[in-house]
């Protein structure tokens, strides 16, 4: 059986929280989830400020972050800027790009329409690759959206099209408000990887106690390979409009997997102690 993949979010954790967390908290907890044994840590974004005042300080905690070689580190970008001010950091190997099937949800997250958004990722692309860092692309809303913007599962895989002829292979389904449906989840892996076996794709969920298991269990017997969540289901989209709507819970995760017989490469004590220290960062905030 192929290894799963882990990504743990603390950026995504944390980025919703109004009050600041301390860098040098922020750089702890980062340092003891690198020794739990996941695959990847998406630990900050290079973005504005303002936009994302917890972020304010990723420049600070990169460099705290130079010696970790492994798990790979990722951070978020929403434009060239972004990029140019991740490039001086060899440890960051991956650049991630906030795109969406929904135009209102890229208005509003990045203010940046359809067509420019995909025009902006081309050029993150090439900027990124000529400066060897690989680009993950999160597709926003995959699962369903509360506009009116136009919305179906073949929209999605039409868009993975698109990203596979750019030579965009690593794309993250995401379920920004914590809709998809175990039926949504089938359909779309089974497609991804009978027609796109070169793409990997991995999921993105936000999820409530009520769909938490169904969702991860349909994932995994659909060919999911990949998952990205938070300790203690800590973060998700303030979009979702659910206090019970959050990132999926690591933990709920692991043991998932683990009833799964799943190759992992978890290290337990770390895991636990990161655990513990997640309720000390999350709980005080």
């Amino acid at each position: 059986m192929s290894k799963v993949r882990i990504t743990e979010c603390p950026r995504d954790a944390m980025q919703g929280i109004d009050t600041f967390i301390a860098t040098q908290q922020k750089i702890k907890y980062i340092k003891a989830l690198c020794r739990c044994g996941f695959n990847r840590i998406d630990f900050g974004s290079f973005v504005h400020p303002k936009a994302i005042p917890q972020m304010a300080d990723t420049e600070e905690v990169a460099k705290a972050l130079e010696d970790i070689d492994h798990p790979e580190l990722l951070a978020i970008v929403g434009n060239l800027k972004g990029v140019e001010r991740a490039l001086p950091f060899e440890q960051i190997g991956w650049l991630g790009f906030p795109f969406s099937i929904s135009n209102t949800f890229l208005e509003r997250n990045i203010k940046s329409n359809l067509t420019q958004s995909w025009q902006r990722l081309l050029s993150i692309r090439d900027l990124a690759h000529k400066n060897r860092k690989k680009v993950q692309v999160y597709i926003s809303m995959a699962f369903g959206n509360p506009y009116e913007d136009l919305y179906h599962e073949d929209l999605v895989l039409e868009w993975v099209e698109k990203l596979r002829n750019e030579e965009l292979l690593w794309i993250s389904l995401s379920d920004t408000i914590g809709e998809a449906q175990p039926k949504q989840i089938k359909y779309l892996w089974n497609h991804l990887n009978t027609h796109f076996p070169e793409v990997q794709a991995g999921a993105h969920f936000h999820t409530r106690p009520d769909n938490l298991r169904p969702n991860l269990e349909a994932a995994w017997e659909a060919g999911c390979m990949q998952f990205e969540g938070a300790m203690h289901g800590f973060g998700g989209c303030p979009m979702a409009k659910d206090e019970l709507t959050g990132n999926l819970p690591t933990e709920a995760l692991v043991a998932f997997l683990e009833v799964q017989k799943a190759d992992l490469d978890i290290h337990k004590p770390a895991f636990e102690e990161a655990w513990r220290m997640a309720s000390e960062v999350f709980h005080q905030h």
